[in-house]
C-alpha cells in the first residue's frame, strides 16, 4: 500500500524548522505536496532546488472551509495511487490540522497508509512569547468554526485560523455576547519568527486596527469571575456560597419543604409577567424560578441525594427520549401526533401502570388546572361526551342543584354543589377548547382594571368608596365597561 508522508514546516522562518524535517524536504526536491505555499520557509526552499505542488487555488473554488480541506485530501489520494508521496503543512501536522484529519480518517478506512513525521508547532514560541503557562488552563480554537458555549473564559484561550477581518469579525461579535468592548485581546503574528509582532487592543477594535494574515492567533487573557455573571457556573458557585458554613443564615436554613410556597409564587409571577407581555419583567421571574431549582438542587447535594447535574441530566435525556421525531428516526404528522407518542414513551417509562389514570395528576395544582386534567385523562379512554348539548344540560342540572340548596339554608351542601357547578362549566370550556384557568384570569384581570377606574373616578370627586352608594359605584362600573370597551 503507498503511503502519505506528512512533515510541517512550522510557524515562522527556516530557523524555525527542525534538522531532521529540514533534510527530509531537501532529500525529496523532486515534488513535495503542500497545502498552501503561503508561508515564510517555501521562497527558502524553493531556492534550494525543492519544487511544490499546492492547493492555494482550491479555496477559490469552494465557499466552505471543510469543502476545501476534502477536495485537498481527495486530490492527495489521487496522487498517492501512483506512488509515495509527501505532504507538507504549515505548523505541526497534528494542530489544527483538518487535512491531516482527514487522510487520518482514510488511513483508519484501510484506503493509504499514513505517517506523521513531525515539525515544530508555533505554541511554544506562543506560550513564549505571550509569557503564559498553559498548566494554567488553557484552551486552543478554531476561529473558523467554534461556538462561544465550548469556551471556558477562565482559562487562558487561543485562536489560530484568524487570518482575516471576516474571521477576526466572527470571533468579536461572538466574544462580546459574554465580555465587554473594552476587554484587552492580543494579537499575536508570526511567534517565534524575527517578524513577531504583539499587539493588545479592546475587543471592539479587533477586526479594525490590527493587519490579520495566516501566522495570526489571538490571545484572551482569563476572565474575572464577576464578569461572567450571566453564565451557569457563577450562578451555581453563589448558591453553593449562600448554602455554606459561611453563606446566609436564611438560605442554609431552607428545606425542601420550606422553600414549597416559594416555587408556586414565583411561577405565578412569571405567568403575570406573560400575560403583561412585559419581556424584561419575564426574564426576571424566570431567574427567581431559576433561583428555586438551584436552591433544591443545592440542598439535594448537601444531603447527599442528587444535584443539579442529576437534574439537567434527568431533563436532557427525558427530552431527547420523548422527541424520537426530532433525535431517531421516527416520523409525524402532527403535534397531536407527537403529543400521543409523548404519552406512550411516558407510560412506558413508568413501567408498572397506576392504580388509577388519574394518580399521575398532582393534588397540589390549582382547582381549576387539576378539573381540566382530570377531565382529559378521563375523555382519553372514552368517558366524555362527543356533542355541547347533554354537557350544557350538565351545568343546567349543577346550577338547578345549587339553587336547591341555597333555598334550603345549607352551606355544606351550596359548596359541594358549586363544586360540581364549577367541574361541569370547566368541562363545558374544554369542550371549546378555553382554558378556564385563563379564562378566568383575564375576568379577573377585567374586574382590576375596571375598579382601577372607580377608584379613581371616586378620588377625582373628593370623597370616598365606602361613602358612595352602590348606584353611584355602578354607575361609574359602567363608565368604565364604555371606557375599555374592545380592549379587556
Amino acid at each position: 500500500m503507498n503511503a502519505i508522508q506528512i512533515i510541517g514546516l512550522g510557524a515562522g522562518d527556516m530557523d524555525q524548522l527542525p534538522l531532521g524535517i529540514y533534510r527530509k524536504l531537501t532529500g525529496n526536491k523532486a515534488n513535495v505536496y503542500v497545502r498552501t505555499e503561503d508561508h515564510p520557509v517555501i521562497e527558502e526552499l524553493k531556492k534550494e532546488g525543492v519544487t511544490f505542488t499546492a492547493f492555494d487555488e482550491v479555496y477559490e473554488a469552494h465557499d466552505h472551509f471543510e469543502a476545501v480541506y476534502e477536495d485537498i485530501t481527495a486530490r492527495l489520494m489521487e496522487a498517492a495511487a501512483e506512488g509515495d508521496i509527501l505532504y507538507a503543512v504549515p505548523g505541526h501536522p497534528m494542530l489544527a490540522e483538518r487535512t491531516v484529519q482527514l487522510l487520518l480518517q482514510k488511513e483508519k478506512e484501510g484506503s493509504i497508509s499514513v505517517r506523521v513525521l513531525g515539525g515544530k508547532s508555533y505554541l511554544d514560541d506562543l506560550y513564549t512569547a505571550l509569557k503564559i503557562d498553559p498548566i494554567e488552563g488553557m484552551q486552543f480554537i478554531d476561529g473558523t468554526a467554534f461556538d462561544r458555549n465550548m469556551l471556558h473564559y477562565t482559562n487562558h484561550i487561543i485562536f489560530c485560523q484568524v487570518y482575516d477581518e471576516m474571521i477576526a469579525s466572527d470571533v468579536k461579535l461572538q466574544l462580546l455576547e459574554d465580555l465587554p468592548p473594552e476587554y484587552p485581546v492580543t494579537v499575536v503574528t508570526a511567534a517565534g519568527s524575527s517578524d513577531e509582532t504583539l499587539t493588545t487592543v479592546p475587543l471592539e477594535e479587533l477586526d479594525r486596527t490590527v493587519e490579520l494574515n495566516n501566522l495570526t492567533s489571538v490571545y484572551i487573557p482569563p476572565v474575572e469571575k464577576e464578569v461572567l455573571n450571566h453564565q451557569f457556573f457563577r450562578l451555581r458557585e453563589v448558591i453553593k456560597a449562600l448554602r455554606g458554613p459561611d453563606g446566609c443564615p436564611w438560605d442554609r436554613k431552607q428545606t425542601h419543604e420550606s422553600l414549597r410556597k416559594y416555587l408556586i409564587e414565583e411561577a405565578y409571577e412569571v405567568i403575570d409577567a406573560i400575560n403583561r407581555q412585559d419581556d424584561d419583567d419575564l426574564a426576571e421571574e424566570l431567574g427567581d424560578v431559576l433561583l428555586q431549582v438551584m436552591l433544591h438542587s443545592q440542598i439535594g447535594e448537601d444531603e447527599g441525594y442528587f444535584t443539579v447535574d442529576d437534574v439537567i441530566r434527568s431533563i436532557t435525556d427525558k427530552m431527547i427520549r420523548r422527541h424520537p421525531h426530532v433525535f431517531q428516526d421516527v416520523d409525524v404528522e402532527s403535534a397531536d401526533e407527537v403529543v400521543t407518542n409523548w404519552d406512550e414513551i411516558k407510560k412506558q417509562e413508568k413501567g408498572e401502570s397506576p392504580e388509577s389514570l388519574l394518580d399521575d395528576i398532582p393534588t397540589s395544582f390549582p382547582a381549576l388546572l387539576q378539573a381540566e386534567e382530570i377531565q382529559r385523562k378521563a375523555a382519553k379512554v372514552g368517558f366524555d361526551w362527543k356533542e355541547p348539548a347533554p354537557i350544557w344540560e350538565k351545568v343546567k342540572e349543577e346550577w338547578q342543584e345549587f339553587n336547591e340548596a341555597f333555598q334550603e339554608d345549607d352551606p355544606a351542601k351550596m359548596e359541594n354543589e358549586l363544586g360540581d357547578l364549577l367541574f361541569a362549566i370547566v368541562n363545558l370550556a374544554r369542550y371549546y377548547k378555553i382554558n378556564a384557568e385563563t379564562a378566568l384570569n383575564g375576568t379577573n384581570e377585567k374586574f382590576r382594571t375596571r375598579f382601577k377606574y372607580i377608584e379613581a373616578s371616586v378620588k377625582q370627586t373628593g370623597n370616598t368608596l365606602e361613602n358612595c352608594t352602590l348606584e353611584e359605584l355602578d354607575s361609574y362600573w359602567n363608565e368604565a365597561k364604555k371606557q375599555y370597551k374592545g380592549e379587556i
